[in-house]
């Protein structure tokens, strides 16, 4: 059985061709290696994909690719690749599919006729389905075959996992979607244009003129159907467990999560930050760009002390979602940069207020631009997530098994190190929140620490 693949994405359902990709390239900070539509009618399902953020590909020519009349209702995904294959990005990227018929074109693959298609955030241990037969391996893929099989409630009551997850099915006149029990991955209900559909986060509808009706309820199966009606079925009883890293790094600064708020949560950590680490001879409060801001400006005015950005960035992309780590490197290398009248720092002693540190790419890109370029005085590292990646107190080595790109078997810049070894591999004073902190600004929003997954910080492992 073939490793299966994670992944951190975006997914959304919707009625038009328009409103699938304008939802999705809302959901554009979720991946942007590969996109992916698929375009259902009645008894017929086509799809495309591309490499590539959203507009690689022009809406204009996807309309003549799928023209309205022979249509329905469209899902469509952008993929942040974690475990996926670099030499086969089209083959891994979504709808996946079982059937059809494949035409390449290089960039891109279109694929007619197909019998099922399935777009999914989250990742599902290839353990849970026996010696089913893909082609690649992926979770996706045989979560798609076990639906074929079995049907969805089986699916939710049998496969532990994350899955926020679409699935067309050429026999039915709806589109499935499925949330695990545990909510890992994130999902709302929405409506436009007096039609329901579905998207990864509430802000894709807000921001295109649609609105938010609910978040998704772990363990429930949605019908969306053709005429833009939906209907659902609680399968299992939840088990709470969302993922703290969604508010803290992945979702968009404006989306609401769960009833909490992205912005409000970044803004508590920030001020509990303040409460914990406030060094004395700090002159000037800033932010590695984007995610941190919300938590530096709260943090700023928590301890006193002024703010002001110090660095750009060319591209809002994010170099965490890169597949490979030269990647990862290059997109930091080339889009991170001082802004231009830095000399103003020269010989100061600064706070610099960061999500989190997973591998330390950013952290030492950094640290050359202050100490080496803006020649600062003095950095503190302040990061609002606690350490990621540690051997937990029952010996396991910690990181992500539920689709985002933080394995256990990672190059986890605090795995068997200190403070005080971590700092000096970062080459500055670094310090993190503690997890007790962090869990109560959680709980003062409303939401309690026991339907937290924290497994990559040293919690316990959702589905035990």
């Amino acid at each position: 059985m073939p490793e299966e693949i994670s992944h951190n994405c975006g997914l959304c359902v919707a009625h038009t061709l328009h409103d699938a990709y304008s939802l999705i390239k809302s959901l554009q900070h979720r991946g942007r290696e590969a996109t992916g539509i698929a375009a259902v009618g009645e008894g017929r399902i086509d799809v495309i994909k591309w490499k590539g953020p959203v507009n690689r590909f022009d809406l204009t020519d996807l309309f003549k690719i799928f023209p309205a009349h022979n249509y329905r209702v469209y899902m469509a995904h952008v993929r942040y690749a974690t475990m996926g294959r670099k030499d086969k990005i089209l083959e891994d990227a979504h709808p996946h599919t079982i059937g059809g018929t494949e035409d390449r074109h290089g960039s891109h693959i279109i694929i007619r006729n197909c019998e099922l298609a399935g777009v999914h955030n989250g990742q599902v241990d290839a353990v849970h389905f026996g010696e089913t037969d893909t082609r690649t391996g992926c979770d996706t893929e045989l979560l798609l075959h076990l639906f074929r099989e079995k049907g969805e409630e089986p699916i939710l009551r049998e496969i532990p996992g994350s899955y926020t997850m679409a699935i067309a099915d050429k026999r039915r006149d709806d589109i499935v979607v499925l949330r695990d029990r545990t909510g890992i991955k994130p999902g709302v209900l929405g409506w436009k244009d007096g039609k329901y559909g579905i998207a990864s986060e509430d802000i894709a509808f807000r921001k295109r003129g649609g609105s938010f009706v609910e978040d998704l309820d772990p363990g429930s199966a949605y019908y969306i159907g053709f005429d833009g009606t939906y209907r659902k079925k609680q399968v299992v009883r939840p088990m709470k467990r969302y993922c703290f890293f969604e508010w803290n790094y992945l979702a968009d600064v404006d989306s609401v999560l769960n009833d909490i708020s992205v912005r409000r949560l970044r803004s508590a950590l920030g001020e509990t930050m303040a409460g914990e680490h406030d060094p004395e001879d700090a002159e000037l409060v800033t932010f590695l760009p984007r995610s941190p801001e919300v938590a530096a400006r709260s943090y700023a005015a928590r301890t006193g002390k002024p703010f002001e950005p110090v660095f750009y960035k060319m591209r809002g992309e994010r170099s965490f979602q890169g597949s490979t780590v030269d990647e990862r490197k290059d997109s930091i290398q080339q889009n991170l940069h001082l802004l231009p009248d830095h000399e103003r720092l020269g010989g100061k002693t600064l706070v610099t207020i960061d999500d989190s540190i997973v591998r330390g790419n950013n952290s030492r890109r950094e640290r050359h631009l202050l100490y080496d370029k803006a020649g600062v005085g003095k950095v503190y590292h302040l990061n609002y997530t606690p350490p990621i990646g540690i051997v937990g107190e029952d010996g396991k080595p910690r990181g992500c098994l539920f689709g985002v790109d933080m394995p256990p078997e990672d190059s986890f810049i605090a795995r068997g190190k200190d403070i005080g070894q971590i700092s000096d591999e970062m080459g500055m004073p670094v310090r993190y929140i503690s997890v007790e902190g962090m869990l109560k600004t959680y709980e003062a929003l409303g939401m309690p620490r026991s339907e937290l997954c924290t497994y990559c910080i040293g919690g316990c492992h959702p589905f035990e």
